[in-house]
């Protein structure tokens, strides 16, 4: 498991800003979601935004929490649902395994589901390290909009980041 490092204010800090493109309106983003060849989405304000608009992702990471407070989603068009745990703050194995075993899954076109008893929001940077270049990920930066981006511009810093959590 990999714990982030409260302590390491450089990496915190990066965590906080948006890693791709920051779209303040989700609507705007929509070309390009659909231009997408793969799409992952993290988080459920995102999966339920692009559910939404009839839009549904190769692979949605969800924890039904949505700014630290329930959501039940209406409608999940999946038939695949996978969980994983993961306390905030961490990426576990479990994590990382059930996002490997999705990526497989994937591949035949279904829309496959993560959900995630703890908190899904550094599943982002497994999910760079693992998935293929041309993939689009999502998700969203709180009360600011959605962040689109591209694996192939982000694949060195995940790695860079991730090496400043602390193993246990």
């Amino acid at each position: 498991m990999l714990r982030l490092d409260t302590e390491n204010d450089d990496i915190i800090s990066e965590l906080k800003k948006p890693l791709g493109k920051l779209y303040p309106n989700f609507e705007d983003a929509i070309n390009e979601i659909k231009s997408s060849e793969f799409l992952i989405s993290v988080g459920d304000a995102t999966f339920s935004n692009l559910t939404k608009h009839e839009l549904y992702p190769n692979i949605g990471i969800i924890d039904n929490v949505i700014q630290r407070k329930n959501h039940t989603h209406e409608i999940i068009r999946a038939n695949h649902i996978l969980k994983a745990n993961n306390p905030a703050g961490t990426i576990t194995d479990d994590l990382w395994e059930t996002i490997g075993q999705a990526l497989e899954l994937s591949n035949s076109g279904e829309c496959y589901v993560i959900e995630v008893a703890g908190e899904e929001d550094l599943a982002v940077l497994p999910c760079i390290i693992m998935a293929s270049p041309e993939t689009t990920i999502l998700y969203g930066q709180p009360n600011e909009g959605l962040v689109l981006l591209k694996v192939s511009d982000l694949k060195d810093k995940a790695e860079k980041l991730i090496s400043g959590f602390i193993k246990e």
